[in-house]
């Protein structure tokens, strides 16, 4: 049973197109006219072995931030819809990644409840290329919201801004991709005492 999500969403400001296939290869065609984001999400397909498409066309004479927010709006929202009803993954699911100087400790659960609690050092560069350093956390906001998960998030340290982004995004692709699988032992199985996720 196939485990694909594609969400279209346009408003007047944005059109994103995001297909993501959860039991893929990390095959990743990423555009979104923000060089940065395009090689994080890159990060994200290739890391969690999802094939991932996107292809956003926002109001970047404005500039990002429309672009990047309804891109991991459809992003959580394809993720949400690939999961499924959940039968017999893992659930929960973390990751730390070391990036040089940099470390990222990302913790998940496919709870169906969004929540996110996010720490990053403090007085980081306020720019990578045309990425503005304030949106990860808005990014992760954004995701959680339409994926429906708990996501926790901890940047313990790190120097470059390039370094502590890409490590987040590297360790919750693994994280995703962990909680996401198929647990071969609880095949059938909602992995919830509730009855639902």
């Amino acid at each position: 049973m196939s485990r694909v999500g594609r969400v279209e969403r346009t408003t007047k400001e944005t059109s994103v197109l995001v297909e993501i296939d959860l039991d893929g290869k990390g095959e990743v065609s990423v555009s979104t006219g923000v060089g940065f984001y395009d090689h994080m999400l890159d990060q994200l397909g290739r890391h969690g072995l999802f094939d991932l498409t996107v292809k956003t066309e926002g109001d970047l004479h404005i500039d990002s931030h429309h672009t990047i927010e309804d891109t991991a709006l459809a992003l959580g929202a394809a993720f949400k819809q690939a999961l499924g009803d959940k039968v017999g993954i893992y659930r929960f699911g973390n990751c730390t990644v070391p990036l040089d100087e940099s470390l990222a400790q990302v913790t998940v659960d496919l709870s169906g409840r969004p929540y996110l609690v996010h720490t990053e050092p403090e007085n980081m560069a306020p720019m990578i290329g045309a990425y503005d350093t304030t949106m990860t956390r808005h990014i992760l906001e954004s995701f959680v919201a339409q994926a429906q998960i708990a996501l926790h998030v901890h940047v313990p340290y790190g120097r470059n801004a390039h370094h502590i982004v890409e490590c987040q995004f590297k360790a919750l692709a693994r994280a995703l991709r962990y909680a996401s699988e198929r647990d071969p032992r609880a095949a059938g199985i909602l992995p919830s005492t509730k009855g639902a996720l």
